[in-house]
């Protein structure tokens, strides 16, 4: 494939650029930075476009390098011309490039994928064309899902960790009781907001005692995820949780149940066990 040198007036953008976040706040400042470089060092990397009934050419890879390239009033940027492509290689090419992008908003990266799944039909063939593991997938499709007044409240800041907990929070609960959710327990860190959204098992009402627990200092977000993955008995082996507190956790486990009689039961074997684990 040739490259050759278009005028930045005859290129338009491809209308399935799905990058809505261009001009907005932080978003911006990456235009510039790579404004910055292009002037300095050059356009690296050819944008890749198709040709137009009109004349002009769309631009289906490379949308912020075009848009950087006119901020700095380059009048031909150096294209590779795509003569037979279709709209869904079009689309297809056009969305795996924004995908990886880190400063692109998590509600776009959903969009996309939503789009691609539709297309694909399964979340494997997603997979295997973005290169994103299918629980990945899985998580970024559940926030469609979301209500419209939380996914406008999500911004490119938000990293993986918040991206999992919004997506437990969409699996978990819809409409109104998600956005209740959602405010009750947006002021906490992630794991913190993930577990009580895991220990609410899906009753709103239970939110509220959770989030309680969480300001009195009584939550705990320790797990067992395993042979030798459990932290609990790893702290307990290093000495970093004696005895009483290892018998509270236990405790609060059983209250939580709501079984007294097991609460004392689990007490008397948490002695045993972890002395066992110290000796």
């Amino acid at each position: 494939m040739n490259t050759i040198d278009i005028p930045l007036s005859k290129l338009e953008v491809s209308a399935f650029n799905t990058r809505k976040d261009l001009d907005a706040g932080q978003e911006d400042s990456g235009i510039q930075e790579l404004s910055t470089s292009i002037q300095k060092k050059g356009l690296i990397q050819p944008l890749i476009v198709r040709p137009m009934s009109n004349g002009n050419y769309e631009v289906i890879s490379g949308q912020r390098r075009l848009k950087a390239c006119r901020r700095i009033d380059f009048k031909t940027v150096p294209c590779i011309v795509r003569e037979n492509i279709d709209d869904t290689d079009a689309m297809t090419l056009s969305l795996i490039e924004n995908i990886h992008r880190a400063d692109m908003n998590p509600m776009d990266k959903a969009n996309t994928i939503n789009i691609l799944y539709e297309k694909y039909g399964s979340q494997k063939k997603v997979s295997d064309e973005t290169g994103w593991s299918s629980s990945t997938i899985s998580k970024y499709l559940s926030l469609i899902k979301l209500p419209d007044e939380i996914k406008n409240k999500i911004t490119t800041s938000e990293g993986a960790a918040k991206i999992t907990a919004l997506s437990r929070l969409a699996k978990t609960f819809s409409g109104k009781e998600a956005l209740d959710v959602y405010e009750k327990i947006n002021g906490f860190n992630q794991r913190i907001q993930e577990e009580i959204i895991k220990q609410s098992k899906g009753d709103p009402s239970q939110i509220d005692g959770l989030v309680n627990e969480v300001q009195e200092g009584v939550f705990d977000v320790r797990h067992c995820g395993g042979l030798y993955g459990c932290e609990i008995i790893k702290e307990i082996i290093e000495g970093k949780m004696d005895e009483k507190e290892f018998e509270k956790i236990i405790s609060l486990t059983a209250k939580n149940i709501g079984d007294i009689a097991l609460d004392e039961t689990l007490r008397k074997s948490a002695k045993t066990f972890w002395k066992s684990l110290v000796k």
